[in-house]
């Protein structure tokens, strides 16, 4: 009988449709595994496993009728920053440690929809503001490839999740790479699709204008089906684009010939692992060798882009977390005055991490500081978009590594923030651009995963996922599973 917590989503689909599975044996499967990997891997913070169950005998009850969805009876777990009606959402902080929502995210409602199963809530950098998950107030999650490494971040419990074999697929976000960095040390694929494609709507807010809600699982394929159900316009979020929502899983035709591939030197920084690189560009010759066309390209203010995002993310962190003040919110401290309650509640239950974006943002934002931080910091932001712009007159879609390293050790980078913001310099600049980006795992380096980033046009998900699925049919390091006992 085959390892029922080893399955993609499109394997488990397929057994489910001929009946050779039912969605409660994967249910159930899936809880087990999670019990037995938890207290080493640590990707959890809250387990619905009577919800799941429920759920899964509905979704048996009710297989093969015409309105079946894409996910339908496929369990996935969904990163704590997305609000969950009736379900604990911590944003792994202790100022909302007993909040409960009152309703669903737009990307619950349309998991819901599509016959998606939730397994529970995943843990994550506080406010999803990290690179290592080590920011989490309740526990660092492991990376089960070496539980004595960080699965990466913010998103580290949804990559460590997928990775452990304990949800087929999760949801993640990303604000600056937290879905692509972690995909990559984890040895999954992971998407941030374009600014807009995807509702925000119910994501408790990091960087508004750089924040997006995307899937994690196994392959491109998954992450097609996982997209299908998550994409398209929300009149409830107003940066929501009211643009057609194309067959994704249609556009995996295997087939790279005549498309255009920039390589960006930019990408390659100094200090990059030597075993990340050769992985990197081994994969890009793979492209080469399915029929794509090669092109050196420079993106010239990539240079800027790590400065820029760590103005223009704390700045509209400190706005966004003005709200958690311990009155609308969370647990409350006692002080003689409101005044000392919100500082003592804010600076009492917020962990350093936020602390510190809480007050670079406030400083930038400051009288005397908006116009020679925010303001330029947004000038350069433009810059960089044009030279995504620039580049798309010339190729289809970009490829470059994800991670200047591989996998880190716990605890190596905790007292050394410039270090760990270094984790996302190659992918946070995709963030500035609101493009669309894509990791599938590309090879190992000391016995850890490396992902290769393919980065496309706006709104051009479906090139990316082709290229993505094209090069997991040629290759099988998505098909590496780590040992976890």
């Amino acid at each position: 009988m085959t390892d029922l917590s080893s399955l993609t989503i499109t394997s488990a689909r397929a057994a489910l449709d001929a009946g050779d599975l039912t969605s409660l044996a994967l249910t159930e499967a899936l809880l087990a595994r999670i019990e037995h990997t938890e207290p080493s891997v640590k990707a959890f913070l809250t387990v619905t496993a009577e919800t799941a169950l429920a759920q899964a005998r509905a979704a048996d009850a009710t297989r093969g009728a015409a309105d079946n969805g894409p996910l339908h009876g496929i369990p996935l777990a969904i990163k704590d920053v997305i609000c969950t009606e009736g379900v604990r959402t911590t944003c792994g902080s202790r100022i909302l440690e007993d909040f409960v929502p009152p309703y669903n995210a737009t990307v619950i409602e349309r998991l819901n929809a599509s016959g998606a199963l939730m397994l529970g809530k995943l843990n994550c950098d506080e406010f999803a503001m990290g690179s290592s998950t080590e920011a989490s107030a309740y526990q660092t999650t492991s990376n089960p490839w070496d539980l004595s490494r960080v699965p990466g971040g913010s998103s580290g419990g949804s990559a460590a999740a997928v990775a452990a074999g304990q949800a087929l697929g999760t949801l993640g976000t990303d604000t600056g790479g937290s879905i692509r960095q972690p995909a990559a040390l984890c040895g999954i694929s992971g998407l941030k699709p374009t600014y807009g494609r995807v509702s925000r709507y119910g994501l408790i807010a990091y960087g508004s204008s750089l924040d997006q809600i995307g899937p994690m699982a196994w392959t491109a394929a998954d992450l097609a089906l996982m997209l299908q159900a998550l994409a398209g316009h929300d009149p409830r979020d107003g940066t929501s684009a009211d643009l057609p929502v194309p067959d994704y899983s249609a556009a995996l035709s295997g087939d790279l010939r005549g498309l255009r591939v920039g390589v960006p030197s930019e990408y390659f920084v100094e200090g990059m692992e030597p075993g990340v690189e050769q992985a990197t560009r081994t994969a890009i010759e793979v492209l080469r060798d399915l029929g794509a066309q090669i092109i050196p390209v420079s993106l010239p203010y990539t240079k800027y882009a790590l400065p820029t995002y760590y103005i223009i993310a704390p700045a509209e962190a400190s706005a966004n977390l003005a709200r958690f003040d311990g009155v609308r919110y969370g647990p409350r401290e006692a002080g003689e005055s409101m005044w000392d309650q919100i500082e003592l509640t804010r600076g009492h239950r917020f962990g350093a991490e936020v602390r510190r974006r809480i007050m670079l943002g406030t400083y930038a934002l400051s009288a005397g500081y908006y116009d020679a931080y925010y303001k330029r910091a947004q000038q350069v932001r433009t810059l960089i978009k044009r030279d995504f712009e620039q580049a798309f007159t010339q190729v289809d879609m970009l490829a470059a590594p994800t991670s200047p390293t591989i996998a880190f050790p716990i605890g190596q980078k905790t007292d050394d923030p410039l270090a760990m913001y270094l984790s996302d310099v190659c992918t946070l600049p995709i963030n500035l651009a609101g493009v669309p980006g894509l990791v599938v795992p590309c090879g190992f380096s000391e016995n850890l995963p490396v992902g290769l980033q393919l980065i496309g046009r706006p709104f051009d998900e479906a090139t990316l996922l082709r290229a993505g699925d094209a090069y997991q049919r040629t290759t099988d390091w998505h098909t590496r599973r780590p040992t976890l006992g």
